[in-house]
């Protein structure tokens, strides 16, 4: 089983692109009037050929238990998270209108996808990797139904519709082809240009987030909340682990949605509720808060959660 400095050497490289994208921002490099198209380029063209390479010839997602328990645990791990948050915020004394509801979705979102994949991929290979793009439609679901019902109290019904995108396109696409064996008959040359695509996605998608916060370093002291940060780490790099781990090691799971289980909960918060808590009349603040507590925390706290999930889930 690999050790703490190894699984740390794993987490590093991520975090150090991170790192590159706030400081191509700083020097002028990466202007934020070209976010919005970089972002279009990831979702909508480079994030669903990384899907679609690392789906098509996947044997782990020929087996229907890995296309139904893999979205269904990405479902109950993120509406269980968002819910938790809520309830232990408003113990604390969180109240609405004053960031309770923009708290829990913030800390009960966790890092599904940029961050999650590079691991994913090294500790557990590409069969395991296809497997965490299924889940993460379970996680994109509830983002959009009870995520945004507690953020916000829009309903489920319009949240829905936002799960018709391109990545999930891309994957339904990649499944079937998987399934029935009609991806033998894509040309060689398709499948090494998506796989090229798809290969710049998740540098391209770290360095926007380094970007991202880096702007709200403007304000240092604003950053850190005596209440906000201190509840975030440990709801979300404490609590929250343990419960994700218990069901990865207790529920007869297979073996690639346990090892998924398994990165997904050593992940801090997303950076994704800092862009929906400004669209949706939460309080960007207080999501900026939470994921720059748990990311700057997970730094450390990262590698000690994949090595107890290596040891209790997959000894």
């Amino acid at each position: 089983m690999p050790g703490y400095w190894t699984l740390l050497t794993l987490v590093l490289p991520v975090f150090a692109v991170i790192a590159a994208g706030a400081g191509v921002r700083r020097i002028g490099w990466l202007r934020p009037e070209a976010d919005d198209s970089l972002l279009k380029l990831v979702v909508n063209l480079l994030y669903p050929c990384l899907i679609f390479s690392n789906v098509l010839g996947n044997a782990a997602l020929r087996a229907p238990v890995n296309l139904l328990a893999a979205p269904a645990m990405g479902f109950v791990t993120m509406a269980g998270g968002i819910g938790l948050a809520y309830s232990v915020a408003k113990w604390a004394g969180f109240a609405t209108g004053k960031g309770l509801r923009t708290f829990a979705f913030s800390a009960g979102i966790f890092n599904y996808g940029y961050m999650a994949i590079p691991l994913v991929e090294a500790l557990f290979g590409r069969e395991t990797l296809g497997v965490l793009f299924v889940f993460n439609v379970g996680c994109e679901a509830a983002i959009w139904t009870v995520g945004i019902l507690v953020l916000a109290g829009v309903s489920m019904r319009d949240g829905w519709r936002r799960l018709f995108n391109a990545p999930v396109f891309a994957l339904v696409l990649a499944v079937v082809l998987n399934m029935s064996g009609a991806g033998a008959w894509l040309p060689q040359i398709v499948k090494t240009a998506v796989a090229m695509c798809g290969a710049s996605a998740v540098p391209l998608g770290l360095l926007l987030i380094g970007a991202t916060l880096v702007e709200y370093f403007e304000a240092p002291g604003q950053l850190v909340d005596p209440k906000v940060t201190p509840l975030a780490c440990a709801l979300r790099l404490g609590v929250l682990p343990v419960l994700m781990l218990a069901l990865a090691a207790l529920l007869p799971l297979p073996r690639e949605v346990k090892q998924v289980l398994i990165v997904q909960a050593a992940m801090p918060a997303g950076i994704l509720p800092i862009v929906i808590a400004k669209h949706y009349g939460g309080q960007p603040l207080t999501a900026v808060q939470v994921v720059l507590g748990t990311t700057a925390a997970g730094l450390l706290v990262v590698p000690l959660w994949l090595q107890a999930g290596l040891h209790w889930v997959a000894p």
